[in-house]
């Protein structure tokens, strides 16, 4: 018991330093909402320009759950703000159907229509986008 009780000091020391090194930071502090979505591009991604001039990547992912009589969808609209360059030109060329991995940042935003009614947004913006498959190609492509 005496070894026990000798010990302890020294425990409550090395606990009060690893919370005093935990506290610093280099960063400014923030919270972040990451998310993480496996589902299927609901359509082709679009290159729009924004109010600023800056060039942002718009897409949704659909994902579903459900058995087949009772299959629920949700849709998720995103945003990437790659610059010119091979990746922004891949994502460009992913057809609907595409199986992606995303992770990206999420944000609510709540705003007033015309006619005053409030509603709320799900803004995610692309941190980084893995294809996990292609759609089977059809008679079209």
């Amino acid at each position: 018991m005496s070894a026990f009780t000798s010990l302890r000091p020294s425990l409550g020391l090395a606990r009060t330093a690893a919370q005093a090194s935990r506290g610093f930071s280099s960063s400014a502090s923030r919270s972040v909402a990451r998310m993480i979505i496996t589902g299927r591009l609901a359509a082709e991604p679009e290159l729009q320009a924004t109010a600023s001039g800056q060039d942002v990547l718009r897409y949704a992912v659909g994902t579903s759950y459900g058995s087949k009589d009772n299959r629920q969808t949700s849709w998720f609209r995103v945003a990437s703000f790659l610059p010119e360059g091979a990746q922004r030109d891949f994502i460009m060329s992913l057809p609907k159907g595409t199986l992606v991995y995303l992770e990206g940042d999420a944000s609510m935003r709540t705003y007033e229509d015309a006619d005053g009614k409030k509603h709320s947004a799900l803004n995610i913006v692309q941190r980084s986008l893995e294809v996990l498959s292609r759609p089977p190609p059809t008679e079209e492509q």
